[in-house]
């Protein structure tokens, strides 16, 4: 991955993150969507660039997207790989809670997993536990290999999970082995990526989220060597044939990160739209607009921060 694409990548990001951030708190999500799904596309339309949408966020919420399959950017090379989501957490922005971001997963031609946006059940741990998960062994087995990995009790262990009704039980039964729960009401792309930076308190991501987002945060973990397994979870008939569509016939198979984003030619550009564990929000000042971005780069395997200040000229 081209460093000057990487580059250009992060002004799309900030782009789409500061049309959605001036819907916060204003209670309307598909607006706030809508606003960065145009910031995103028209910014990718300026670079000298062939970009595929193999995978992107919208569809199963019925929302603004980036639809699988789009053809973005104003030259015929180089050609790359997207999975996009513009606004990572509308409800987070539309009711001005915690955790959003715009991001973008690049990778040369046929490296991300091309497949519909619908829902994968995930496990998601950092470096020093990447080779003991295995999604088809029960929790309480993945949670004492993980804590062992990490010379943790279990009890020390802090598992992250989305708030929804479906992990119900799921919770239970991680309160039953002795792990400590967090509970987030959106943004598991940041959330998975957590499990790989030391200071974040975070020890393992498990439930069921998006397809887009598991991409997503597989590309960034990949490179910051975690490891995150995801099998799809149709929610019916129609997401199911639409997975077998696109090629995957086995729906009970597990990806692993290298699956779900090969080689090492990727990049993964995120910019804070709200504050998260991953990147502060958008600043609106007098006279300018400050941004927070990273950039992690596989070829070089480099993290980076940028502070973007944008100013308004008379």
């Amino acid at each position: 991955m081209d460093r000057n694409l990487a580059l250009e990548f992060v002004r799309v990001t900030e782009s789409a993150a500061i049309e959605a951030a001036k819907w916060i708190g204003l209670g309307d999500k598909k607006k706030a969507d809508e606003a960065a799904v145009r910031a995103m596309r028209d910014r990718f339309n300026q670079i000298n660039f062939k970009g595929r949408v193999v995978i992107g966020e919208g569809e199963k919420d019925e929302a603004p997207m980036l639809y699988q399959g789009e053809i973005v950017g104003k030259a015929q090379e180089p050609v790359m790989d997207l999975a996009v989501d513009p606004l990572e957490c509308t409800e987070s922005v539309a009711w001005g809670r915690y955790n959003a971001l715009s991001v973008i997963a690049a990778g040369k031609k046929n490296s991300l997993l091309k497949a519909p946006d619908t829902y994968m059940e995930k496990l998601a741990v950092g470096k020093q536990a990447a080779k003991v998960i295995d999604l088809e062994e029960p929790m309480k087995e993945n949670l004492t290999k993980i804590a062992k990995k990490l010379e943790k009790k279990i009890s020390e262990l802090t598992v992250m999970i989305l708030d929804r009704e479906r992990h119900q039980s799921l919770i239970r039964e991680i309160r039953s082995i002795g792990a400590r729960i967090r509970l987030i009401t959106d943004g598991d792309v940041a959330a998975c990526i957590a499990t790989c930076l030391p200071d974040s308190g975070v020890d393992v991501y498990a439930g069921i989220g998006g397809s887009t987002e598991a991409v997503l945060a597989a590309v960034a973990m990949k490179i910051m060597g975690g490891e995150i397994l995801c099998r799809f979870k149709p929610r019916n008939d129609q997401e199911a044939k639409k997975i077998k569509e696109s090629g995957i016939s086995n729906l009970k198979k597990i990806f692993s990160s290298e699956e779900l984003a090969k080689g090492k030619e990727l990049s993964f550009t995120a910019t804070g739209v709200i504050d998260g564990p991953l990147l502060e929000g958008v600043r609106f000042e007098k006279d300018r607009i400050v941004t927070h971005s990273m950039v992690i780069r596989g070829v070089s395997g480099t993290i980076r921060y940028i502070k973007t200040y944008h100013h308004y000229y008379q």
